[in-house]
């Protein structure tokens, strides 16, 4: 079962969009990244018709299938269901995790974002796989992100509860390891990846920085 084995997956955790991809399509991105070696991908897409979310969707989810790596999607438990995801990754503001769970059943994965102890306690009491820390950095890559929290509560979560947890939030392969050094099981990147002119080899790159820290 994923969400039983979801701490061997998160070590390079790619969000992405359909667009914004560098001139790439969102297949090609994730091709390039899977190639790489991200061994998480979630689909984040705000702002696409659903069609079009459905009809690429379906194709990155077959894309991580062949390379044995877990496709979560943001927010939409209904994305989720209709893709046949993997799981999926809410906000505080979102479903809440226990409602999630209701509609996934126990086999899938569900993720949920903490900024503060408080939201962690929440997230936990939620019933979370695991926890999407952050902002750890300043990032530009998600307008809603907050000011950034460093990574002491990484290391305040870790302490408390024996959960996964992936840092999010401006985080490159230039500080990948101070991230993980606070106790993080991996990191989530955006820009990171799909920014990049080569984003397998930024893929890489990364995977290569986290690794060496664990």
């Amino acid at each position: 079962m994923l969400r039983h084995r979801i701490q061997q997956y998160l070590s390079v955790y790619l969000v992405m969009g359909l667009d914004g991809n560098g001139g790439r399509s969102a297949l090609e991105t994730a091709a390039a990244a899977l190639e790489g070696g991200i061994t998480m991908l979630q689909l984040r897409e705000k702002n696409a018709p659903l069609s079009r979310i459905l009809d690429e969707g379906r194709q990155i989810r077959e894309l991580c299938r062949r390379y044995h790596v877990p496709f979560l999607v943001n927010d939409r438990v209904d994305v989720a269901l209709l893709l046949d995801a993997d799981g999926v990754h809410v906000g505080q503001d979102d479903l809440p995790g226990t409602a999630a769970r209701q509609l996934l059943g126990d086999q899938r994965i569900v993720g949920i974002s903490a900024g503060t102890d408080e939201e962690a306690e929440k997230a936990m009491s939620e019933g979370a796989d695991y926890l999407g820390v952050g902002s750890i950095y300043a990032t530009r890559s998600k307008k809603d992100a907050g000011e950034p929290i460093g990574t002491s509560l990484i290391s305040r979560i870790k302490a408390k509860w024996d959960v996964p947890v992936v840092g999010i939030g401006g985080i490159d392969q230039d500080n990948a390891a101070e991230v993980i050094g606070a106790g993080a099981d991996g990191v989530a990147v955006i820009s990171a990846i799909v920014g990049q002119n080569d984003p397998r080899e930024a893929a890489a790159r990364l995977r290569n920085a986290v690794l060496a820290r664990k």
